[in-house]
């Protein structure tokens, strides 16, 4: 690789860098391009980034960034996935495919400024996704509105019972 090819190389992974929310590395040693490719996919799909990179790139573009406490482990045949979206989901694409695949080993990650081991990174997906959490947190927001409705509504029927009770008392005497 050129030297002005492994500088545009280094400029891309430190913006992709900056602008993720975690950094997962793993050790892909024994997958096929066939598996790696619908891991790359499915991290794609979920708002991600799957690489694999030389170790000496990726340490130079981590250069300042939360990534860069990760760089121990840019030993080895080394790939990082990237979340820009929801970390969740990523964490737990990459747990599934270990699952399916011993090959893939997840070593580490960090977490904004967090540094997570591979038994974070399994807890972290055990957590519920983005769009679950947001879903109960409405349902939590939208909980005291349904309730004060409902108090309302059976006070009116109350007011409508007496009425109708007085109404049938007046018409019985």
């Amino acid at each position: 690789m050129k030297k002005e090819q492994k500088a545009v190389t280094i400029d891309q992974l430190r913006d992709e860098l900056g602008r993720s929310q975690a950094v997962f590395v793993t050790d892909y040693m024994g997958l096929n391009v066939e598996k790696t490719t619908r891991l790359r996919k499915s991290v794609k799909a979920a708002g991600g980034t799957y690489k694999v990179v030389k170790n000496t790139l990726l340490e130079r573009a981590s250069q300042g960034l939360p990534a860069h406490v990760l760089e121990d482990s840019f030993a080895g045949p080394t790939a990082v996935a990237m979340a820009f979206k929801d970390p969740v989901a990523i964490a737990k694409i990459l747990v599934d495919f270990a699952k399916e695949n011993e090959k893939l080993e997840i070593q580490t990650g960090v977490l904004g400024r967090q540094v997570l081991t591979a038994e974070d990174v399994q807890s972290l997906a055990r957590m519920p996704g983005r769009e679950q959490l947001l879903a109960q947190m409405l349902g939590s927001l939208n909980a005291p509105a349904t309730n004060f409705v409902g108090v309302m509504a059976a006070m009116l029927r109350q007011l409508l019972y007496v009425l109708s009770a007085i109404e049938k008392q007046k018409q019985g005497e």
